[in-house]
């Protein structure tokens, strides 16, 4: 099972060389306060002393530590050498042999030669040493490379500290500033467990030199970007000479991971606490549990690091610090930095075995989308003939239109799969016309632009120069034609709308073999828009056609047309129903209570006599003889006028009344009789429902017209247009050439596939052995 971390990380190298994400490897964050020892752990746990010491805070940057076990001589090759091999396969390195072959070629580095694999044998993790003391290391057997130097190892880890301090005060300066940007350090020994770690900065209250003022909050944002990640394995450092109540690390961790499950609790400078003080009850979990529990660590003080001790020693003078010390005696398996790297080791080795399935079928989706791309590619078409050529330009013009019509006729898919998501191609089209334009027709007020004053002009208008006794029809019709020509912009943006999606349709339905040839998805594209151009002028012209129809004849015998009988009637309806309701009337003229033929006085309104009046002259014999026209008499009883002179007399030129100036604009402004008010509702009631039955004709006949003329037209014709103006003999070579990136995207297609099966070689190298079985 050790075997899995480095696997691992061989596919992140292959994944950094394709310049795609890794894969998202757990990785064990180190966060605490300030001067708390989280640096310090990180050396016992390599076993070098490599990080910047110094008092203040020294980790400036996130450093991100990939530790690899050279004791079997497992060393991942790096990532250009992983590149250059596929490059040429037929020298590419063997799985089992790449090792051996890099210990030849680095024979100071590696001594021996790994063991080979047998064919059918599980690989086996390596044999762990139980003995306290670590092994002798030779001279060049340890040794660090940074990402941003590639290929350049570093065998003194006073080097690799002073060039982590150059590379930090490269970015942040000299005086304590810091930035998120990382450095990446492998570091490579046969004395380390397989580990991936991340140092941050240390949590700090008060900002120093030229730190910003809010560097709490900066170092604070740095460190949940890391650990807010579910993946990753939290280390809260805290000093066990304080309270662990006040730990910011706890509480950070707390934030994001509430129940503990994926925070180790790490408590240093045990030595350093108050005679007669202990960590026990931190140890057992008793104070703030953790899934995980805690681990207590012993680091090197400063006294130890200027008398220049070694770390060997230092852990040698913790494991007789926990063996000596009587709380701690029977905690020996959560004391130690040897028990703290066995369990980083163990739980990383845990997450990567239920990771590896994902991981494989990521590497095969990802060679089955590069494999659909080297298709799309093709060969390059100068090795291709004149003649296939030309059946390659037709296949992919029949290819296009086959698409758009299927597309229209809701048969087809688009090749990112929008249609699982929304909404596609012929469905679009009926959204606009059901949702879009349909509830948009419907929403259209009859009476939009148009007031009651607007129609009491009107009327007078028709009148003429003297007060007619009927309701003229000409006011009728002039109104109802004006609101009718309301509806011909809705249909044209309903065009518009529908072209729109044509193109976008046709935009979603081009073959991913066009992408190689720009010339050649130009010209269909605007062959494909020249296409629909042409069919929207018609559809157009039909769409007006169809209000001037309207506009050419008011039928007023529509058999849902309301008609003035009715009208009026409705209007009896509504105003003994507002009279039932108890309405407030004002008071009746002197002649309101007046019949014909000795009918008897009774209480009524102005407005309910001279409806009740209207009904009974419009049913009966017109009187005197007059003409009238759509609507009949309206007011009963005498229909002459006395008009008192306005002159008192042919006196003095003193008592002459002289006439204001005509207005250039005349309006009606006194309030509308009883009769105007009826002659008003009696025409809204029939604008309404002449309105309403065009209305409903122009809802059905736009889409009809829309498809017929625009959609099914450029659906049917799109292949023979395509043909006739693109299929030419002279112009197919033309046509059909690539440009220049085409070659080398072709390469590098062919550079990742080979990439993604080392890669998928890597994983497969686990494939017979049993991860359940080692525990």
């Amino acid at each position: 099972m050790e075997q899995l971390i480095p696997i691992v990380n061989k596919l992140q190298d292959v994944f950094g060389a394709i310049g795609q994400s890794p894969i998202d490897l757990p990785q064990i964050v180190t966060i605490g306060s300030q001067s708390s020892g989280k640096s310090s752990v990180l050396e016992n746990v390599v076993g070098k002393g490599f990080l910047p010491r110094g008092t203040g805070i020294v980790t400036r940057r996130p450093l991100v530590l990939q530790l690899y076990n050279t004791s079997n001589h497992t060393i991942p090759p790096s990532p250009t050498s992983i590149s250059s091999s596929l490059r040429s396969p037929s020298t590419a390195v063997n799985p089992e042999d790449s090792d051996e072959a890099e210990g030849d070629e680095n024979s100071h580095t590696v001594n021996t030669p790994p063991p080979k694999k047998k064919s059918g044998q599980a690989l086996k993790p390596p044999r762990q040493s139980t003995d306290n003391v670590a092994p002798p290391v030779l001279p060049g057997d340890e040794w660090g490379e940074f990402l941003h130097l590639p290929g350049e190892k570093f065998y003194s880890f006073d080097e690799i500290r002073d060039e982590i301090v150059r590379e930090t005060d490269r970015s942040t300066g000299r005086n304590k500033g810091i930035s998120n940007k990382s450095i990446n350090l492998k570091i490579y020994s046969p004395r380390v467990l397989n580990l991936t770690l991340v140092d941050l900065p240390g949590i700090t209250k008060v900002s120093v030199g030229d730190q910003p003022v809010d560097i709490e909050d900066q170092i604070r944002e740095m460190c949940l970007h890391y650990i807010s990640n579910p993946n990753a394995i939290i280390l809260a450092v805290t000093a066990g000479n304080t309270d662990l109540a006040n730990s910011d690390a706890l509480k950070m961790a707390r934030s994001v991971d509430p129940e503990g499950m994926r925070t180790i609790g790490v408590l240093t400078k045990l030595d350093l606490m108050d005679p007669g003080t202990d960590a026990s009850d931190m140890l057992n979990n008793r104070i703030i549990p953790l899934r995980r529990g805690y681990v207590g660590v012993i680091n090197r003080g400063q006294r130890d690091i200027s008398q220049r001790k070694s770390i060997t020693e230092g852990l040698r003078k913790e494991m007789e610090f926990f063996k000596s010390h009587p709380a701690y005696r029977s905690l020996q398996h959560r004391c130690g930095t040897t028990n703290l790297s066995k369990m980083l080791n163990s739980i990383l080795m845990h997450h990567i075995r239920d990771c590896l399935p994902e991981i494989k079928n990521r590497i095969t989706g990802m060679m089955a989308d590069i494999q659909q791309e080297l298709d799309a590619l093709g060969t390059p078409t100068g090795d291709i003939s004149r003649a296939t050529l030309g059946g390659s330009l037709l296949g992919l013009l029949s290819k296009f239109a086959a698409s758009f019509g299927n597309a229209v006729d809701g048969k087809g898919s688009s090749a990112d799969g929008v249609e699982m998501n929304e909404l596609y191609g012929g469905a679009r089209i009926s959204y606009i016309f059901n949702e879009i334009f349909g509830r948009s027709l419907m929403a259209i007020d009859p009476f939009d632009g148009l007031t009651d004053e607007d129609i009491r002009t009107a009327i007078c208008n028709a009148n003429g120069p003297r007060p007619s006794l009927f309701v003229p029809e000409i006011s009728f019709d002039l109104l109802v034609r004006r609101q009718i020509s309301r509806l011909e912009q809705p249909g044209l943006q309903c065009i518009d709308l529908v072209y729109d999606e044509l193109q976008r349709m046709s935009s979603q339905c081009e073959p991913t073999e066009l992408q190689r040839f720009p010339d050649l998805r130009d010209r269909m594209c605007d062959t494909v828009s020249n296409l629909l151009r042409r069919c929207v002028s018609p559809t157009q012209m039909m769409i007006s056609n169809l209000i001037k129809v309207e506009l050419a004849y008011i039928n007023t015998s529509h058999p849902d047309f309301i008609g003035g009988s009715r009208a009026v009637a409705q209007l009896m309806e509504r105003m003994s129903r507002e009279e039932s309701e108890g309405s407030p009337t004002p008071p009746p003229p002197p002649n309101a209570g007046k019949r014909t033929g000795g009918e008897a006085d009774e209480p009524s309104t102005p407005l309910a006599d001279a409806v009740g009046d209207y009904a009974d002259t419009h049913h009966g014999d017109r009187a005197d003889g007059e003409k009238g026209g759509l609507m009949s008499f309206i007011f009963g009883g005498k229909k002459e006028t006395k008009r008192r002179s306005s002159i008192g007399g042919l006196g003095s030129p003193s008592n002459m009344v002289k006439l204001p100036q005509v207005p250039d604009t005349m309006r009606n402004t006194e309030m509308p009789t009883d009769r105007e008010r009826i002659e008003t509702e009696i025409i809204k009631s029939l604008i309404e429902s002449y309105f309403n039955i065009v209305r409903k004709n122009f809802l059905d006949m736009v889409p009809k017209t829309i498809m017929y003329f625009l959609v099914n037209h450029s659906k049917d014709s799109i292949q023979n247009e395509l043909v006739s103006e693109l299929y030419k003999e002279n112009e197919i070579a033309d046509l059909l050439r690539e440009t220049d990136d085409v070659a080398q995207r072709r390469k590098t297609c062919a550079e990742m596939r080979g990439l993604l099966g080392r890669a998928l070689e890597i994983v497969n190298e686990v494939r017979d052995f049993n991860t359940y079985a080692a525990k």
